[in-house]
């Protein structure tokens, strides 16, 4: 009984001693955390009628210039988060981008998933030669980095910041999860039934198979417009976004 009784004391001291110097629990590293900070975006919440539209892992000779053709009916910009050895198969496609005013945005180079454990050399590596890869055929560097899947860590984050680059997701409304072939009508009431001012969309330009990602942006985009959204890049959000106050 006197040890147990002794170790309860131990172990309130202990604890009274770290909170005297101010050491609180460690944080839980979540949404919340990385994106009170900054460090993270996934969507801008705005008074303004604007919206970001993004296409992930091409560009792809089947669907990315349809697509193109299709924001240029509408006059809508966006961002395209591309993979760099496709940049490298494609190149006109992604100077057609930038010619188009669209924004190219970094989703490595192999489309590579960066796992909870993954070092962040190997991250690095993936973004710089991603990075090189669209400055050599566009003269863009790129600033905005999407990792595949969506798997985010304090790894990530710290290989983009050191690089020059802000992570960006999408609002966890408008996954339109396209990439599955979920039907078209899915595809369209996911984006319809939950659109909000400073939302960022996640649609894809290449996916496996026959996409119907085309055939829902014909209904998205004049409704949208209708209901009176302007389509913006990423970075033009990223303008209507409030500064952080939290301690880095």
């Amino acid at each position: 009984m006197r040890i147990i009784c002794s170790s309860l004391v131990a172990t309130a001291l202990l604890s009274a001693t770290l909170l005297n110097h101010g050491q609180a629990a460690p944080q839980n590293k979540n949404r919340e955390y990385y994106e009170a900070r900054g460090d993270i975006v996934w969507e801008v919440p705005s008074d303004e009628k604007i919206i970001a539209l993004t296409f992930d892992d091409g560009p792809d000779p089947a669907d990315t210039p349809a697509i193109l053709d299709l924001l240029k009916q509408y006059e809508a910009k966006a961002t395209f988060f591309v993979v760099g050895k496709r940049v490298e198969m494609y190149p006109e496609l992604a100077k057609r981008e930038i010619v188009e005013g669209h924004e190219i945005a970094n989703h490595t180079y192999s489309h590579s998933y960066f796992r909870k454990r993954m070092g962040g050399e190997k991250i690095k590596n993936e973004i710089l030669k991603a990075e090189q890869a669209i400055f050599t055929t566009t003269g863009e560097k790129p600033h905005l980095f999407r990792p595949p899947g969506g798997y985010y860590s304090e790894n990530v984050v710290d290989a983009s910041k050191k690089n020059g680059y802000l992570v960006v997701m999408w609002s966890w409304h408008q996954d339109t999860e396209d990439w599955n072939k979920p039907g078209v009508n899915k595809i369209v009431n996911k984006v319809l039934k939950n659109a909000r001012n400073g939302d960022i969309v996640l649609f894809h330009d290449y996916v496996e198979g026959k996409s119907q990602t085309l055939e829902a942006l014909k209904q998205v985009l004049p409704e949208l417009k209708e209901r009176g959204y302007r389509f913006v890049t990423v970075s033009e959000l990223l303008t209507f976004r409030k500064s952080t106050t939290v301690e880095k």
